[in-house]
């Protein structure tokens, strides 16, 4: 069996401790520390951030493209090619990408980056499709809400057939784009929606995403996507928290730049307990993504309300000189659980 170098070394020290503790020979220790090996070099690894990288340099290339003016000119004439077409062709584009992309993941399954490369450009071609489709039947509407809900149709039913947990995400990012812009639309594009602001209506949303994701967790037709939709919702959920904690239910800059931070103190305690409930959760139901989403909210509030309360009260040199001990204490922290002290006690 072959391990990554840091699990190697925490093997190989584990099985030391515990043959100088007595509880494994030198003989059991060795047989074990032959049944596995080092691995040269992180192969995978380099595989993931190269396909990111190289999508990402296709986005500069992109972008550098937009900016050369005989670029610009030729794109203006194709601009006058009618939005049907547009959506009919990248239809077909994406529709011939993910026949090759799922039908790779069968023949070439261990190729997964490049795999899901295919996948995220099918998914991108898709949404492109649907906004010229939108454009092609638009009577200037501003109910635009009703195509991103159409989009998250048709990537749950992409998601469904091809058990594709990478267009699933995409599914739950439309959603919450149809629930932001929906929102909009029913208040008018007013600031408020039934007296909330947007942070605190995905809050809402958070919870009902992450609820949904719990209760639909022993089905077995949802059992693949269950991770995706709880990470998803706890990712909605905790965010818009300590945005709520940070802008209360305001809407407006103005309005926010009016009011002493403090007066957000209790938006601050509403956050930090939803915190508190997630690692007590965790740690009970043996739960790691409530325990982890818990614990880096919390760390994040508090460090939150430090720069709040005592950047322009306290002196430069002791605010970082605090800020760096809470740092070191936390560093430390980390390290003793790394190195598993508590076992060499």
């Amino acid at each position: 069996m072959k391990l990554d170098q840091e699990k190697s070394e925490f093997l190989d020290e584990m099985l030391q401790q515990w043959q100088d503790q007595q509880l494994l020979t030198e003989e059991h220790v060795k047989k074990l520390k032959d049944s596995y090996e080092t691995k040269s070099f992180d192969w995978r690894r380099l595989a993931q951030y190269s396909f990111w990288v190289a999508m990402a340099c296709g986005v500069i290339s992109l972008g550098a493209l937009l900016l050369d003016k005989d670029i610009l000119t030729y794109l203006e004439k194709l601009y006058e090619t009618p939005d049907g077409l547009i959506s009919l062709l990248s239809a077909m584009v994406a529709g011939v990408l993910y026949y090759t992309g799922f039908k790779r993941s069968r023949t070439h399954y261990m190729q997964v980056f490049s795999n899901d490369a295919l996948i995220f450009t099918a998914v991108m071609l898709t949404a492109n499709a649907i906004a010229y489709l939108g454009k092609a039947i638009g009577n200037n509407d501003s109910h635009f809400s009703l195509l991103i809900l159409f989009s998250v149709i048709i990537y749950a039913v992409l998601a469904f057939i091809f058990k594709s947990r990478l267009i699933w995400a995409f599914v739950l990012i439309s959603l919450g784009a149809w629930f932001g812009t929906e929102t909009g639309y029913l208040s008018r594009w007013d600031y408020y929606f039934l007296g909330l602001n947007y942070p605190l209506r995905f809050v809402i949303f958070g919870f009902a995403l992450t609820g949904a994701a719990l209760l639909f967790k022993n089905k077995p037709k949802f059992s693949l996507f269950y991770s995706t939709t709880y990470i998803g919702g706890m990712l909605y959920l905790f965010v818009s928290l300590w945005l709520i904690s940070v802008f209360g239910n305001y809407a407006s800059i103005e309005e926010w730049y009016n009011i002493r931070q403090i007066s957000l103190f209790y938006w601050a305690i509403l956050s930090a307990l939803v915190c508190l409930i997630s690692i007590f959760a965790g740690l009970k139901y043996r739960d790691d993504v409530a325990r982890e989403f818990g614990i880096t909210f919390l760390f994040l509030n508090l460090y939150t309300r430090y720069f709040e309360y005592f950047w322009d009260t306290w002196h430069k040199a002791l605010f970082f000189c605090v800020l760096a001990a809470s740092f070191w204490i936390i560093g430390r922290r980390a390290e003793k659980i790394w190195n598993v002290e508590f076992l060499k006690k």
